[in-house]
């Protein structure tokens, strides 16, 4: 496959009733319009080439066409693309929701994948909070009944935020984003997620948001709370699924090598160059690059910060 590259991304933007504006003021999106996006989706089969011979093309056509070259060997390519790598700005509450995981996923909904996911905190307002699960001692069916009633928040368990903490969430934790946080987040590509609540609001038409309270409750972890981290080293995740570290550039290079995996690599700070033999290409904050599994070595090289995922 020696006319692969490294792709750089053009994502698909999310309108959400939660989201803000911080998408184009942050971290340099074109909004198309004065509507709330939470989410760019900066790394999935939706995502399109910006630059070279497959400029245009979506990652799930490539995916399609050259499987594992774009992929790597451990995954089918009939799934798509396994991870997907967001940003995601709240400026309310996201929804109380929870996901399967794998096997629960196969069960529930005949899908291949659960979903385990993780963010870094890039931005926060003071005193920005996430909810991390509910309280000890809660049982599945008081759970289900503070849903039915509307009060399922005096259960919940809340935690401070900061720039660069880090969540790693485990399929089956009970979670939600609050307002005033830009995140970067990596997670298996599902989108399968049961909603617990949703303080009690109106969704963006006017009609209350679904809840999902028999499925969400039988696979909502009600036993332990995840951890929030404060890596200061390269390693930032190191889970099940996928890993991410963090490279922090200072007009020097670094060389690494996809040895079979695909690399998804995201700029959060600065200007990075990415370099190949075939086809070089920058990335400014806030734009992902995919390096396909087969592309074997290529370098990193200028003055920025870049989150490296790939998945285990």
């Amino acid at each position: 496959m020696s006319n692969l590259y490294p792709f750089l991304l053009t994502p698909t933007l999310h309108v959400k009733v939660w989201g803000g504006r911080k998408l184009e003021t942050e971290i340099g999106k074109d909004l198309p319009s004065d509507e709330p996006y939470g989410e760019a989706w900066e790394l999935h089969d939706s995502s399109t080439i910006a630059n070279g011979e497959y400029r245009g093309r979506t990652v799930s056509e490539l995916i399609t066409e050259q499987g594992s070259a774009i992929i790597g060997a451990g995954f089918d390519p009939s799934e798509g693309m396994p991870l997907l790598i967001k940003f995601l700005d709240a400026s309310a509450w996201l929804s109380v929701q929870v996901h399967p995981n794998d096997e629960q996923a196969r069960q529930l909904e005949g899908d291949p994948r659960g979903k385990t996911e993780a963010w870094m905190m890039l931005a926060t307002d003071t005193d920005a909070k996430l909810v991390i699960g509910v309280q000890s001692g809660t049982s599945r069916a008081a759970m289900a009944e503070a849903i039915r009633t509307g009060t399922l928040e005096d259960l919940l368990v809340y935690a401070t935020v900061q720039p660069n903490d880090v969540l790693y969430l485990p399929a089956n934790t009970i979670h939600a984003v609050g307002p005033g946080i830009l995140l970067y987040e990596v997670q298996q590509s599902s989108n399968m997620t049961y909603r617990l609540y949703d303080w009690n609001r109106l969704g963006l038409d006017g009609k209350p948001r679904e809840l999902h309270i028999e499925k969400g409750v039988q696979v909502s972890n009600v036993e332990a709370l995840p951890d929030i981290t404060h890596p200061t080293g390269e390693l930032i995740v190191d889970g099940d699924y996928f890993q991410t570290l963090r490279h922090q550039l200072k007009d020097d290079s670094l060389a690494f090598n996809t040895d079979g995996h695909f690399h998804a690599l995201t700029c959060i700070a600065g200007k990075v160059r990415i370099e190949h033999n075939v086809q070089s290409c920058d990335m400014n904050k806030g734009q992902t690059a995919l390096v396909p599994a087969a592309l074997g070595a290529y370098v990193l090289s200028g003055n920025g910060t870049v989150l490296r995922s790939w998945m285990a």
